[in-house]
């Protein structure tokens, strides 16, 4: 867990400022400005800013096979847009497979395996569990590459990530609800909502979420883990209300805030329950330009899936200068909800899920 100790140690956010070409345009002349970290896959070690001028082309039609935890809401269908897009500009071939959620390690264990026994050059796996998939990925890795995107994972047969600091996400909206609830003032009583125990993220949202509200007013009351399907996170919704109908704030994933939009209408606590978000969806998007959601922060997802796609070519083709990088986190309020858009956080409205670019 030597991995898992320095990310929960204090967090440097990688920055990358990108101009997104459309599919099938000529990167030439494009120019991105990165910060990546000194220490690869060590979020605590010192950032430093790079420019960057991305791939034209890949030399040849490599095979990709990318591995979800699911696509069960508009976060993951993103980072394949992204995928997609960045595939069919550079002229590679993508496979993706897609786990169910985060209770399927199992499943996730079988599809990439036999994703990567069909002649695939590389894996690119945002994986379900932090540490579950290690013995397979090093398995894996003594024949082809493997790297890492969105979701954090052990570093043993990782050889490149695309992420940021899911610790740093936690901060950024207990943060939010720091300043709005300062020591000192009445206290405020939280439902929160980790999303699923185990998986790759969930301990260290929790982490900087739970160490900024040391400096608040806040408290939480009732804390309920689960998959992060709709089902389920309304489940969990309806049960906390229950349990505690005096909390003043739900936080949790994106899901939680939009199932909790839904059950505090009908239950006429729309309004006094106020909801956040610790990541960025076209629902959370909705409930903040509606006032119904106060704020999540974005971590970028489309731009994400494009360089986790554009990572795997460069190192593939022996090129890979940055194995470490990631999107900038920003917070989304209604005061810059319209400034930041959604060109490089969400799909459009129009993109259904796709396995396949040939």
């Amino acid at each position: 867990m030597a991995g898992m100790a320095r990310l929960l140690g204090s967090w440097v956010a990688a920055a990358l400022i990108w101009t997104v070409p459309p599919a099938g345009a000529d990167a030439q002349g494009l120019m991105w400005e990165l910060e990546t970290w000194e220490v690869p896959f060590d979020y605590s070690s010192p950032s430093r800013p790079v420019r960057y001028e991305p791939l034209e082309r890949a030399t040849k039609r490599w095979r990709l096979c990318a591995s979800y935890p699911h696509l069960k809401d508009s976060y993951w269908l993103s980072v394949n847009y992204g995928m997609v897009l960045e595939a069919e500009r550079l002229g590679v071939a993508l496979r993706v497979v897609e786990a169910g959620g985060y209770p399927n390690l199992a499943r996730q264990i079988a599809q990439v395996k036999e994703c990567t026994a069909r002649e695939a050059d590389i894996l690119v796996v945002g994986t379900v569990s932090f540490e579950g998939l290690t013995p397979t990925i090093l398995e894996i890795a003594e024949r082809i590459p493997v790297t890492a995107v969105v979701n954090d994972i052990a570093d043993p047969g990782i050889s490149a990530k695309t992420g940021v600091s899911w610790t740093m996400m936690g901060s950024s909206i207990g943060e939010h609800l720091a300043h709005r609830h300062p020591r000192g003032s009445p206290t405020v009583k939280v439902a929160w909502f980790p999303g699923p125990q185990g998986s790759g993220w969930v301990p260290f949202v929790e982490a900087g979420f739970r160490e900024a509200l040391r400096e608040s007013s806040a408290e939480i009351v009732v804390t309920k883990y689960g998959d992060t399907g709709r089902e389920i996170q309304l489940i969990l919704v309806e049960e906390a209300l229950e349990a505690r109908p005096d909390v003043d704030y739900i936080v949790g994933s994106a899901v939680t805030a939009e199932v909790a939009v839904s059950a505090l209408r009908a239950r006429g606590l729309l309004g006094r329950i106020r909801i956040l978000s610790d990541y960025f969806t076209h629902a959370v998007y909705r409930g903040i330009k509606r006032r119904r959601i106060q704020a999540a922060p974005t971590d970028f997802p489309v731009i994400q899936g494009r360089l986790g796609i554009e990572q795997a070519v460069r190192l593939l083709e022996g090129r890979l200068e940055l194995i470490h990088v990631g999107p900038a986190i920003q917070l989304v309020d209604l005061d810059n909800v319209d400034e930041l858009g959604t060109g490089t956080s969400l799909a459009p409205a129009s993109f259904a899920p796709r396995f396949t670019v040939e």
